[in-house]
Parts: structure tokens; sequence; C-alpha cells
């Protein structure tokens, strides 16, 4: 039996990237002869998937995941190569798991996360052998996790290439688990994917996005040929109504047209006895 040295393996790794144990097995079964172990380890699927890295992912799924207490939460983007395995249950499902993993394991990048333990092996094993049942290549294109001292909220949108996760301050911790709270959150959590809001609150607004848009509604009052003390409530007026639009607390409810979101925190925070605010949100569309 040929001798299998640490450097043959290397040798190995580096030709198929395959992980270092399955390496030395085909290696072993090959009696040494790396091509022949390069053959094994494509017949195992090992190396074939890493073949596919270099093909396009357009395509895939976004998957959120939230704690039990409802303090930690994670979204994934995962992308695949095709629409048909972007839909597929068991791919999503997949993407799921890979959210726990990140809310359970924390990973600081992306090297992190791949080295995260997962059913027994890590990430990176698992997404190779997914890549492996699937025939298609797959990347963990993006994820970041969320810790609060309140409440996170998530939602998902039926074709999977919208979430977020909504953060919000409560006073009682009994809160997260009543049925008012956990219908208001999906609402708020929803209106957020639906109308795009740039910000959670007001301040939470870019200063150049206010001044931009400042500036355009001062270009637009000058073209009306007001006075100038005019002009400057005219593009105030403007500016207000862009924050009315385009922040969530301030946005009208979707659901019920006479409640802006913040007026609905408050009539659900004096329904529970308790005072809920809109913290921040995280918002993933597929491909940005």
């Amino acid at each position: 039996m040929a001798q299998i040295t640490a450097a043959l393996v290397k040798q190995l790794r580096e030709m198929t990237d395959s992980p270092m144990m399955e390496c030395k097995k085909a290696l072993v079964e090959a009696d040494g002869d790396i091509e022949k172990a390069v053959d094994v380890l494509r017949t195992m699927g090992l190396a074939k998937a890493v073949k596919r890295a270099g093909r396009d992912t357009n395509e895939g799924t976004i998957a959120a995941s939230i704690s039990d207490d409802g303090k930690a939460g994670a979204l994934v983007e995962l992308t695949c190569e095709t629409d048909f395995v972007g839909t597929n249950a068991k791919f999503k499902a997949f993407a799921l798991e890979l959210a726990k993993v990140v809310v359970a394991c924390a990973p600081a990048d992306l090297d992190a996360f791949l080295a995260c333990p997962m059913n027994g092996t890590t990430v990176d094993a698992e997404l190779k052998e997914n890549i492996h049942v699937f025939g298609e290549n797959q990347k963990i294109n993006r994820f970041c996790r969320i810790e609060t001292d309140g409440a996170l909220v998530s939602y998902i949108h039926h074709d999977g290439k919208h979430a977020d996760i909504v953060e919000f301050a409560i006073g009682n911790a009994a809160t997260v688990s009543s049925d008012a709270f956990k219908s208001f959150g999906r609402d708020v959590a929803m209106q957020c994917i639906a109308m795009s809001p740039v910000a959670a609150k007001r301040g939470d607004v870019p200063a150049d996005v206010v001044a931009h848009e400042l500036e355009i509604a001062r270009a637009q009052a000058a073209n009306s040929g007001k006075p100038e003390a005019i002009q400057e409530k005219m593009a105030l007026g403007k500016l207000e109504k862009y924050y009315k639009e385009n922040v969530l607390s301030e946005q009208v409810f979707v659901k019920d047209s006479s409640l802006t979101v913040s007026q609905l925190a408050a009539k659900v925070s004096k329904e529970l006895g308790d005072t809920i605010e809109l913290v921040s949100f995280v918002r993933y569309n597929f491909g940005e």
C-alpha cells in the first residue's frame, strides 16, 4: 500500500477543495494515485460540487429565523442557478436551517459561518452536500444577525425574494407571547416589505438623503414663483410628505388607513397594558 503523506492529502485538497478527511479516504482507496483519488471524490460528489462552483447563481431564496425568546434573529440569502431549485421546498428548508445556525452560532463573517457546526458536521460540508444533491452551484450570498433587549419579528414574502426583521422595544417580556403582539408585529413587518420604507424612525433617515430631498423640494418651490418665505414653507412641506411616505413609523397602516404605524403601536400598547415602540428593521430584497 502506498504511503499517504500529509503533502499528498494537501495537494488533493487544493485540487478539489474537498474536506481533508475525505481526501485522505480517497487516496487510501486509490492506493495513493492522485488522479484516481480525484475520480473517487467525483464519484462521492465532492469534487463534482467544486467543479460547479464557477457557475452563476442568480436565483435563490431568503430565509429568516428568530430565537424562541425573540431576542435574536437572522436573515440568510442563499443563491442557486435556477428558479426551479430556488423555489424547491427542500432548498428553502436548507436556507432556513442556515438561518437557525446564524442565530445559534453568531458568526462574525462568512468564513466563521462556514465553520459553524451543523448536523454533526459544518456548514461548509452541508453546503457542498446540498450542491451535490441538487446538481447546482449554491452560495451563501449574505447574512446578518440581530440582537435586542426588546423583541424581534420576521416576515418573508410568499415568493421568498423579500424578507425582513423588525425590532420593537417593549416594557413587559410577557408581551412577546401575546397573540395581539404577534399579529401586530407581523403586520408591521409585512408593511415594511410592501411599502419599502427607508428608515424606521424620522431620525434614522440618512442625513444625505434628507439633504437631497430638501434640495429637490426647494428647486420645485423656486419654480412656483412664490415669495422666498413661502417657497421655504413649501419645501419643508414636501419634506414632511417624504417622511410620512418613507418612514415606517409615520406611514399610513396599509390595513387601516385611519391609523399610522406608530398610532397602531400605541393602540396595541393600550390593549396589552404595555409600551411598544418600533425601533429598527433590516430588510433583504433578493439580489440587492
